[in-house]
């Protein structure tokens, strides 16, 4: 059975979205059992504020570049759709879900309940504890390649956690077992399912003609290794018998 996951990253005005702060960015990835499926949500957005310059050092967004950029009114939709009943996946998740969270209660949607949601900070916590959990420190550790992090960004992010979710899950070969139940069944270029044909079992006795071949072949052998042992291991037991 295929697992859907969006891997889910914002930037914001600030810290606390009950203070007034909103959503400048926000980037999502498609996840299909642990792997991207190449969908993606990318929005930039016009917070309807001012941006200071401490956060905009941080990702570089500034109000001269998102003034003509949507509300998030105006992608609230766009957003729900795409994420579905998906989990979601999110580094520090609760920074992350408390913003979704704001912006979609403005626009009358449902908030995402904390049993919809992963964070992969707790993730990192439980599996490595007292090491660094940042992102960066986990591309570090599993070798992802975030040299372009110059910025935060939230696509850019989000791709890294895709990377980064997947090391945490056991890396490449995580749903390589031998539990037939989890395999999907083979499906033609149209997804249906393709009919097994299955052959009979191969029987593997020896016929009578194979066993004569057999012990002509043995005979031409001169001391096999077997033989040998077995007369050693009858003289140790007339040996004992004695």
């Amino acid at each position: 059975m295929s697992t859907r996951e969006i891997i889910l990253d914002t930037e914001t005005t600030g810290m606390d979205p009950a203070k007034g702060e909103r959503i400048v960015e926000i980037g999502c990835i498609e996840l299909i059992n642990l792997v991207p499926t190449g969908r993606t949500f990318h929005k930039y957005l016009n917070p309807e504020k001012e941006i200071s310059a401490e956060v905009v050092a941080v990702h570089g967004l500034d109000n001269e570049r998102l003034k003509n950029e949507p509300l998030f009114v105006e992608i609230a939709g766009d957003l729900v759709d795409f994420i579905g009943d998906a989990n979601i996946v999110a580094h520090n998740a609760f920074f992350d879900i408390k913003f979704i969270n704001a912006e979609l209660a403005r626009c009358g949607y449902a908030s995402y309940e904390p049993k919809q949601v992963v964070d992969t900070l707790m993730l990192a916590r439980k599996r490595f504890p007292g090491a660094p959990a940042s992102l960066d420190a986990l591309c570090k550790r599993f070798g992802i390649d975030n040299s372009n992090r110059t910025l935060h960004g939230a696509l850019l992010d989000a791709q890294l956690l895709a990377d980064v979710y997947l090391e945490l899950k056991g890396g490449k070969q995580a749903g390589l077992g031998l539990d037939e139940s989890a395999v999907d069944e083979p499906a033609d270029v149209n997804g249906a399912a393709l009919q097994r044909s299955l052959r009979p079992a191969r029987s593997f006795v020896p016929t009578a003609d194979e066993l004569e071949a057999h012990q002509a072949f043995i005979k031409k052998l001169t001391q096999p290794l077997w033989l040998k042992q077995q007369e050693s291991e009858a003289a140790i037991k007339a040996i004992q018998q004695n």
